[in-house]
């Protein structure tokens, strides 16, 4: 029986992921912070900790030639491995390889023993160190264990305590399978998606559809880590540095192993994968099903991964798991490394298809010829992806916390400028509201600008947002839903007021561009709302700056481009429907249902749609604050009718006259078709003065969304 409304009606709008973002329930409450607890660790005592857990083989599940250093580095990536540079979601923060679903993807057979094998860590230092951090920083101990130089570590990730429903894994139903559905008809991953297998983190290690396909792998290494915003020569850093520790499981067929922890029986106490092949563990175990090391040296940083690679022939071979695997062809390191569990006993050396992939690819193998030819350049590519890998999807650096933070800042942080000049105060603000006001820029002007400025803000990597000013540079100054043209005039008179503000100082006193755009849409709200009759004042805090273009990665932040903008009623060129991107941008700016209600009804009557078109306009009074667009849209005087073949645009009219009043898209009838959206609108239909306020306080958080510089 269906358990949920989702269940029994299944095309209906979801609105469940928004639901996220209105209760917490986790034990710590809503007020506790989690950077202020990391700030009180100790980090060295934990690292010293975590030193001599990685030597302290247990008999329940021991170490791989003695030490957890590989297993704890697979543990990590693993966790940060899932982040995605087109939606921002996934990455290590919420620590939610301890969650359903990626706690049971087959990727991750194990390393719910990697997790045990630090319980008695996190519970020593409980809330100032997450399981988020906790996963990272054993990951980042493990290579310096092992000899490596790492880049530097940040903390102040925050735990999850559900899992995170949020993302699109894929449309597969069952794991390790891999549709049609999920690439486009030219062969590249759909978006947002950065894996090409369901339930693993990246690719097949095997090759495409487990065939040792090296082509094929190569182009499917160089999609899915480019999706996580890596270049080629981080690419092959990542994987050389990673399989320079280590080695994988596959003493025999995964048919030996039991479910997984979600569907585990109760006493295994959500430990899965039972083994029933031999000990279970050890020279037993099974993960991946490919059998064997990289190198003779699998718990020391040295270039043996990077030589073995270039320096033998390497042919295709099943292993004991049968799974495919190479092998040298002339059995040259056949017998050459120790066995994990006795040194006299001898493993062969091995390769997956996509370690030799990176032989096949011209691009890769240069890559892996310069390493070879510098060593030094090697380490320190990997230690500089490894760093970016771990922390991509923290955001900006004023999250970053710690003693072993970096000086250097990376493009990849986008950089902000510091402030070399005193920011406005209240006078200044009011001042500055009243030239923008009396300018030639119009309330709809305003508030889109600002609009388009904030709200490319991404809560799931804490990307983009007003902060900066790029709304002024490449590339969102060209894109299509900022209107470019009409985008330029705007910045333009905005520049001017910019320049007639601070050349008049004769103090240190400045307005950013950043800011007086933010403050443009705050005083047009303000201006509408007093026209509908109602005295608002919408909180602003000033201390924005301007990025430049050299600290703009274009390239990056072309994945904040979007598709379509339901606020806007900017349709865009996609087959998904308007409101179900207007869903996934609101829960991007954390937004409750209620919340992206009240801001879509709002803009419509501020009339700050796409192209100043009338769709979804539902008010005589555009630009006045009035709640106009509920009223009418719920009003039985109205029947709606479809004028497009897809069903996105409709015209409203009169039931007695036939007279078309207004016409609308999808994202505006959505209020009044799905009942938990109609239910949130009646509430704002009959109240007015509730509306206005709530759409102020809503702007506000809005607008401050990436203003983790007041924090």
């Amino acid at each position: 029986m269906a358990s949920n409304t989702q269940e029994w009606w299944p095309d209906q709008l979801d609105l469940e992921l928004l639901d996220r973002n209105s209760a917490d329930i986790g034990p710590y409450g809503s007020e506790f912070d989690y950077a202020e607890a990391f700030e009180e660790l100790d980090l060295e005592a934990v690292k010293s900790d975590l030193e001599d857990v990685m030597t302290d083989s247990k008999e329940w599940w021991p170490a791989d030639y003695g030490h957890y250093g590989p297993l704890f580095i697979r543990m990590a990536w693993h966790s940060a491995g899932t982040y995605r540079s087109l939606d921002g979601r996934g990455g290590a923060a919420g620590g939610h390889q301890r969650l359903p679903p990626i706690s049971s993807w087959p990727d991750n057979v194990n390393l719910d023993k990697a997790r045990r094998l630090l319980e008695p860590v996190k519970t020593k230092y409980g809330e100032k160190l997450s399981w988020a951090d906790l996963i990272i920083l054993a990951g980042n101990v493990a290579l310096e264990s092992m000899g490596f130089e790492t880049f530097g570590f940040a903390g102040g990730r925050e735990d999850d305590f559900r899992g995170d429903d949020a993302v699109d894994w894929g449309p597969e139903s069952e794991f390790e399978t891999t549709s049609e559905e999920r690439f486009d008809e030219d062969g590249d991953l759909k978006a947002p998606l950065g894996n090409t297998v369901m339930g693993l983190i990246y690719v097949n290690p095997e090759g495409p559809n487990g065939e040792p396909d090296l082509e094929g792998s190569a182009k499917n290494i160089r999609q899915s880590f480019s999706r996580m915003a890596m270049n080629d020569k981080e690419t092959v850093a990542l994987i050389a540095g990673g399989h320079t520790f280590g080695k994988v499981h596959g003493a025999d067929d995964g048919d030996n192993l039991g479910p997984e922890p979600e569907d585990a029986p109760i006493d295994l106490q959500g430990l899965g994968w039972d083994n029933e092949f031999g000990e279970g563990m050890g020279p037993d175990a099974i993960t991946s099903g490919i059998e064997g090391p990289w190198n003779a040296t699998p718990t020391v940083w040295d270039m043996s991964y990077v030589n073995n690679l270039l320096s033998y022939d390497w042919e295709p071979e099943k292993g004991p798991g049968g799974a495919w695997q190479w092998t040298t062809e002339n059995d040259e390191l056949d017998d050459a490394a120790p066995g994990v569990a006795d040194p006299d006993d001898t493993e062969d050396v091995m390769m997956l298809t996509t370690d030799v992939a990176l032989k096949y690819d011209d691009d890769f193998r240069a890559v892996l010829e310069e390493f070879r030819d510098d060593p030094d350049e090697f380490q320190e590519t990997f230690a500089k992806a490894w760093y970016k890998l771990i922390h991509r999807d923290m955001g900006p650096p004023e999250r970053f916390l710690g003693p072993e933070v970096p000086e250097e800042t990376m493009i990849w942080q986008d950089p902000l400028p510091e402030a070399d000049y005193e920011v406005v105060g209240e006078e200044e603000v009011a001042e500055l509201k009243s030239e923008l006001l009396d300018s030639e820029l119009s309330v709809d002007e305003l508030v889109k600008t600002a609009w388009a400025a904030a709200s490319t803000y991404r809560d799931s990597d804490k990307r983009g947002g007003a902060n900066g000013a790029r709304i002024r540079l490449e590339p969102q100054r060209s894109w299509e839903a900022n209107e470019p043209a009409r985008l330029s005039d705007v910045l333009s008179a905005l520049e001017a007021v910019q320049a007639d503000f601070n050349e008049s100082r004769s103090d240190d006193v400045r307005v950013s561009l950043a800011d007086l755009i933010v403050l443009g849409g705050t005083a047009a709200v303000e201006r509408a709302a007093a026209d509908a009759g109602y005295d608002v004042e919408v909180p602003f805090e000033p201390g924005r700056v301007d990025a430049t273009a050299e600290q703009t990665d274009v390239d990056s932040f072309e994945a904040l481009k979007p598709e379509a903008d339901g606020f806007r009623n900017y349709l865009g060129d996609t087959d998904e429907d308007v409101e179900d991107l207007m869903v996934d941008k609101a829960d991007l700016l954390n937004l409750t249902a209620s919340e992206m209600t009240v801001l879509a009804g709002g803009l419509r009557a501020l009339g700050a749609t796409y192209g100043d078109s009338d769709r979804g306009v539902f008010t005589d009074e555009p630009g006045t604050l009035t709640n106009d667009f509920f009223a009418n849209l719920l009003d039985m005087e109205y029947e709606w009718d479809a004028v497009t073949e897809d069903e996105d645009v409709y015209e409203i009219r009169d039931r007695e006259t036939g007279e078309v009043a207004w016409e609308a898209t999808r994202a505006d009838l959505i209020f009044g078709s799905n009942a938990r959206l109609r239910t949130i609108a009646d509430v704002y239909a009959s109240d007015e003065e509730q509306f206005v306020e709530d759409f102020a306080a809503t702007w506000s958080e809005v607008m401050k969304l990436d203003r983790f510089d007041l924090e």
